[in-house]
Formats: C-alpha cells, sequence, structure tokens
C-alpha cells in the first residue's frame, strides 16, 4: 500500500505533458545518453590525432577544393556530402584553422553528422 501512491504519481506523470518526460524512462535515456556521448568522444579522438599529424596537408587540400587528406578527414568527422563544399571553402580561407588545431577539429566535428 506504501507503495501504491507514489507508483501512482510516477504513472501520472508518465501521462501529462512536462519537460522532464517519463520518470520510468529516465534509466533509458540515461543509459542511451553514455553510449551516444561515447560514440561521440571516440570520433572526437580519432578526428583529433588525424588533424594534429596531417593539418597543413589538409589545409593544403582545402585550397585545392579536394584532396585525399581532406577526404580523410571528412570522413573520419562525417562531414556529410551536402556541407563538404561549404566547409571546404571554410577551412581554404580562413587563417584560424592554420593558427589552431583545436579550432580545425571543433569545424569538422561541428559539421559532422
Amino acid at each position: 500500500m506504501k507503495l501504491a501512491v507514489p507508483l501512482c504519481l510516477l504513472l501520472t506523470a508518465c501521462t501529462q505533458a512536462n519537460h522532464l518526460g517519463c520518470p520510468l524512462a529516465w534509466p533509458g535515456y540515461a543509459l542511451q545518453s553514455t553510449v551516444l556521448n561515447a560514440a561521440y568522444n571516440a570520433r572526437r579522438a580519432k578526428v583529433s590525432t588525424f588533424v594534429t599529424a596531417n593539418q597543413t596537408s589538409i589545409l593544403s587540400d582545402a585550397k585545392a577544393k579536394s584532396g585525399p587528406t581532406l577526404a580523410e578527414a571528412l570522413n573520419l568527422a562525417q562531414v556529410p556530402q551536402t556541407r563538404r563544399p561549404a566547409l571546404t571553402d571554410e577551412l581554404a580561407n580562413n587563417p584560424l584553422y592554420r593558427q589552431n588545431a583545436k579550432a580545425l577539429v571543433v569545424a569538422l566535428m561541428v559539421h559532422g553528422a
């Protein structure tokens, strides 16, 4: 009987519109968030390692509008084909990316899927 009241309140929270969602689903959301964050962090680490080793080549390829190093960086960051031309122009024309490898990693990850 003591458990019935809190259970009813939880179930009521699941049927009404609120910004927190259903409390019974919170553990699932936490697990999903953990998995997605781990996948993103792994992808970002790969991109960061690649950019650190190949920053000059990536930017040279961007100036030329294409190249294997740029293509690999875009593939690692999972940048969709539709966003690649605009990002390539941005990388070629912004001097920030020549000076700061972290900014280049951020640009790639922001445009990635």
